[in-house]
């Protein structure tokens, strides 16, 4: 069933399946839905990956999106945990 509002449906649910957050997937569709994918693909890529962040940025971003049981995560943990969200 369609949302009202998620512009492009198709690009959603291939972001989803891609393992992309609802949040991240609707931002893009809906960007690439009015202003055309090639826009919206050159735009992206500017943060770093969170490999490339230390353990103590991942806990600090953690504790700011409210991801439980962050206390006792690895590094690699901690981004599986964030990418997931």
């Amino acid at each position: 069933m369609p949302r009202a509002q998620i512009k492009d449906e198709k690009k959603y649910q291939s972001l989803r399946d891609k393992g992309e957050s609802k949040e991240k997937a609707a931002r893009i569709a809906n960007a690439s839905a009015s202003q055309g994918s090639k826009k919206v693909g050159r735009r992206g890529g500017k943060s770093p990956s969170y490999d490339d962040w230390s353990k103590d940025e991942l806990m600090r971003r953690a504790r700011e999106i409210g991801i439980s049981g962050r206390s006792s995560m690895n590094k690699s943990e901690l981004v599986k945990a964030l990418r997931n969200h």
